[in-house]
């Protein structure tokens, strides 16, 4: 039968409400009281009721873990690098609650009492009514990957615009000239990001940018299969083309191998994120590392800290740099 507070509160001849405060670190008990009560506790093998703890304390246990969506535009491997850094941070004394906000036809099920906190990774403008929501029902609240310029919002972020100025600056220094932009979903500012970073290392460039050179994706391979496709199409190619996401980039080399056609001797490719397998494409992806990981695990601090304290974070917006990882899939040709 397991112990149980009463138990321990007979063997320390104290209240079992001494007993909840003191093992719940309250500055009411003496220190003597305390170590005499923890003693116990620990010589019973006594295990904390977490159900119990939660309707006493009003805490459910649970953070959520929330995306703009699952089903699209999240790839495999930007939910597993978000769940890794998030994860490593946050102990088995949480449970994670993962969910699209896509998912959802209204909020009315997001409350204090069933979340704790939040880490929101934010890819749109559409997540704005599901913050404002969180923060309308008191939950603690972290928004990565987007800058949200409200009162009282903690951003984490990568620098995306910079990486991608990074990426185009690597293609013009290489010797092109007609540059290709296969674009991510529209609706998600990290694709607006990308591609002001790119075209501002053009314009600095005196590059003319064509229009038709701009197609759009959605950050699938198999969108960027299409994409690369009708790149191939028009009468005068791009002789380089910079993808939104790396997912993207191996769609459009498969469209590229399917011509007969090779990488990078005939067209050369970039893409960003650096996922596991932009090092084993053939040839090995040239893109921009973005530290998903590291955002993840920084939000996920921020969150534990604002948990532990009761004290929210300051309203700030942190910018974590990208790198360029030069591999074999760009042609030098000045």
């Amino acid at each position: 039968m397991a112990v149980t507070i009463k138990d321990i509160a007979r063997l320390a001849n104290v209240s079992h409400t001494t007993v909840s405060r003191a093992l719940n670190g309250s500055p009411l008990i003496k220190e003597e009281t305390r170590r005499r009560i923890m003693e116990i506790a620990d010589q019973m093998s006594y295990t904390p009721n977490y159900n119990a703890k939660s309707l006493v304390l009003q805490k459910s246990h649970t953070i959520g873990v929330f995306f703009t969506s699952i089903a699209s535009g999240t790839s495999s491997s930007f939910l597993a690098d978000t769940m890794k850094g998030v994860s490593g941070v946050i102990d088995v004394n949480y449970n994670l609650f993962v969910r699209g906000i896509d998912d959802y036809t209204d909020f009315s099920s997001i409350h204090g009492k069933r979340f704790d906190g939040i880490v929101l990774m934010s890819q749109s403008d559409s997540d704005d009514a599901f913050i404002y929501h969180a923060r309308s029902k008191g939950i603690p609240l972290v928004v990565l990957n987007r800058e949200v310029k409200a009162e009282g919002i903690c951003n984490i972020l990568s620098d995306d615009r910079d990486g991608a100025y990074l990426a185009g600056r690597h293609l013009i220094d290489s010797g092109h000239e007609r540059i290709g932009l296969i674009e991510g979903r529209r609706s998600f500012k990290s694709a607006a990001e990308r591609r002001d970073g790119l075209l501002r290392a053009m314009i600095e460039s005196h590059l003319p940018i064509n229009g038709e050179c701009i197609v759009p994706g959605d950050y699938t391979t198999q969108g960027g299969y299409e994409a690369m496709r009708a790149l191939l199409d028009l009468d005068t190619p791009p002789t380089a083309v910079f993808c939104a996401n790396d997912d993207t980039a191996i769609g459009a080399m498969n469209a590229v191998f399917e011509r007969g056609l090779r990488v990078p001797d005939d067209i050369s490719i970039v893409g960003f994120d650096d996922i596991g397998f932009s090092s084993y494409t053939n040839p090995a992806l040239t893109t921009v590392k973005r530290p998903i990981e590291r955002i993840s695990r920084r939000g996920a601090q921020t969150l534990v800290e604002w948990l532990r304290t009761g004290i929210a974070p300051p309203q700030e917006t942190i910018r974590l740099h990208t790198e360029l990882i030069v591999r074999k899939s760009v042609e030098e040709r000045r």
